[in-house]
């Protein structure tokens, strides 16, 4: 019997309970991620789910909730300036990071202090 990986189905970030209306608010309304509709099984956990790209981003309610400060996903987006304007017009804290050869990118909390890395591929 053999497999192998075929990809990243989904991230999930937590947050605390009653984040849903903020969630919406910023990865939904700011971000621009469309919004899924969860599994019917899976609606009373709370959290809210988004269509990121070819991959999906679920916020997920955790009950003794600490925001991730160093691990994090990175999502790569096309027009990454233009994000950033939008961003820091928004009045979001953007940090930038350390150059990589090839890439452009920077770092900004969600709503619930998760750390999040924008990143676009140069050329």
């Amino acid at each position: 019997m053999t497999f192998r990986f075929v990809g990243i189905d989904h991230v999930q970030l937590a947050a605390p309970s009653g984040c849903e209306q903020e969630a919406r608010r910023f990865f939904g309304e700011l971000l621009g991620m469309p919004e899924l509709e969860k599994p019917e099984v899976l609606r009373k956990r709370g959290g809210v789910w988004f269509q990121c790209g070819a991959q999906q981003l679920h916020i997920g309610v955790q009950g003794e909730f600490v925001p991730a400060l160093k691990a994090h996903p990175a999502f790569e987006v096309s027009g990454l300036d233009a994000l950033r304007s939008k961003l820091e017009a928004s009045g979001v804290p953007v940090v930038s990071d350390e150059p990589i050869a090839g890439v452009t990118r920077f770092h900004i909390s969600d709503p619930f202090g998760n750390r999040i890395e924008l990143v676009e591929q140069k050329g």
